[in-house]
C-alpha cells in the first residue's frame, strides 16, 4: 500500500511562480506514488485575515484553480478545503490539551510573524497555528510531508506532539517524515524573493501579455547599463529565471552576457518566450476549469468526501484511545 502524504497552502493571495516551482510541480510528481491529500488551508489563513476575510472565498477558488491547472488530478489525489473537513478542528482541540505552551512559544515563525506583521497582541490562533498544522497531518496519519527547510521546525513539533499523544494514550499515530523540497529562491521582478506582499510576483493566473509586461520591467545586473557592457549573470534575477525556464540556451546567454554581446532587452525577450511556452499548458488547463465552475466544485467535493472518510476513521481511534464518547 502506498504511503500517505499531506500538504497544503494558504489562500492568502494568488499563487505565483515561487509556489509553482517550490511546491506544486513537486506535488504533481508525488501524486503518482503516494496516497496524496492536498489541502487549501483556509482556517490557517484566518490567523492573518480574520478581521477582514471578505476575499477568502474567492481566493480559495483561485487557489483551487491553480492546483488543478498545475496538474493535480482529482482521480489521483484528494484536493479539498480545510474547513470542509471538521475533523481537523476536533483533533486540533484535543491536541491543544496536551501541547505545552513553551513548545509553541519557541517556534521561530511565531516570533517572525508577530514582528513582520506588527502584531502587538497575538491571538491564540497565531500561537496555536502549529497545533492545527499538526492536526492537519495527523488526522490523515500522513507518513510523508513535502516541505521546505523553513517548515522543518513546524514538522518537528508535529513529531513531538505525536510522540506525546502516543505516550499518553497509545500508539495511534505514525511519526511523519519530511520530504525535503529543494528549490532555489525565486526572484521577483524587483530582484527580491518573489512574494505576494512585495508586489513583485508573476502569478500562475497571469496571461502571456501580463507576464511579458512584468518581465519587461524586471531588474537586471545594475552594472550593465547598455548593450556592450560586460554583464555579471550571477547577480542578475533575469538570468536566474533563464536557468529555470530556458536551460537549453543558458550557456549561450551567459557567455554573450559576460562579453556584452547580449543586451538586457534581448535577454528579457528570450526569457519571455521561454517562460510563456513553459506556462502555456498550465494556462490552458486553468482556462478549462475557470470556464466551468462546476468542475472545480466537483473536484473539491470529491476530495473533501475522501478526506472526511479517512479523517473520521482516525478520529474514531482517537476518541477510543482518549476514552471519549
Amino acid at each position: 500500500m502506498a504511503k500517505r502524504l499531506l500538504s497544503g497552502m494558504q489562500p492568502t493571495g494568488m499563487l505565483h511562480l515561487g509556489n509553482l516551482e517550490g511546491a506544486l510541480r513537486n506535488w504533481v510528481r508525488l501524486q503518482d506514488s503516494y496516497d496524496s491529500y492536498f489541502c487549501i488551508v483556509d482556517w490557517h489563513a484566518l490567523t492573518t485575515v480574520a478581521e477582514d476575510p471578505s476575499n477568502l472565498k474567492s481566493l480559495v477558488r483561485e487557489v483551487a484553480l491553480d492546483f488543478l491547472a498545475a496538474g493535480l488530478d482529482p482521480a489521483k489525489c484528494a484536493i479539498f478545503v480545510q474547513s470542509h473537513v471538521k475533523q481537523h478542528a476536533e483533533l486540533h482541540l484535543l491536541l491543544s490539551m496536551i501541547t505545552p505552551l513553551p513548545w509553541l512559544e519557541r517556534v521561530p515563525t511565531y516570533k517572525e510573524k508577530r514582528e513582520n506583521l506588527n502584531i502587538e497582541s497575538a491571538s491564540y490562533g497565531l500561537l496555536g497555528y502549529p497545533v492545527l498544522q499538526a492536526a492537519d497531518i495527523m488526522v490523515y496519519k500522513a507518513e510523508a510531508v513535502p516541505v521546505g527547510r523553513d517548515q522543518l521546525p513546524h514538522l518537528e513539533l508535529t513529531r513531538e506532539i505525536t510522540r506525546r499523544f502516543n505516550f499518553l494514550f497509545g500508539p495511534v499515530f505514525p511519526e511523519c517524515e519530511a520530504l525535503l523540497t529543494e528549490a532555489a529562491v525565486m526572484p521577483g521582478t524587483d530582484g527580491r524573493k518573489m512574494s505576494k506582499s512585495y508586489g513583485n510576483a508573476i502569478y500562475i493566473s497571469d496571461s502571456a501579455d501580463e507576464t511579458a509586461k512584468k518581465l519587461k520591467t524586471m531588474f537586471t545586473d545594475p552594472a550593465k547599463l547598455r548593450r556592450g557592457d560586460p554583464g555579471h549573470p550571477e547577480v542578475c534575477p533575469v538570468f536566474a529565471l533563464q536557468q529555470l525556464y530556458n536551460k537549453g540556451e543558458t550557456p549561450w546567454i551567459e557567455e554573450n552576457c559576460r562579453s556584452g554581446a547580449l543586451g538586457c532587452v534581448d535577454c528579457k525577450k528570450k526569457l519571455t518566450e521561454a517562460l510563456n511556452e513553459n506556462l502555456a499548458p498550465i494556462r490552458e488547463r486553468r482556462q478549462v476549469f475557470a470556464s466551468d465552475p462546476a468542475l472545480v466544485e466537483k473536484a473539491l467535493e470529491q476530495g473533501a468526501a475522501k478526506a472526511r472518510e479517512t479523517a473520521e476513521e482516525t478520529m474514531k481511534e482517537v476518541r477510543a484511545a482518549m476514552k471519549l464518547g
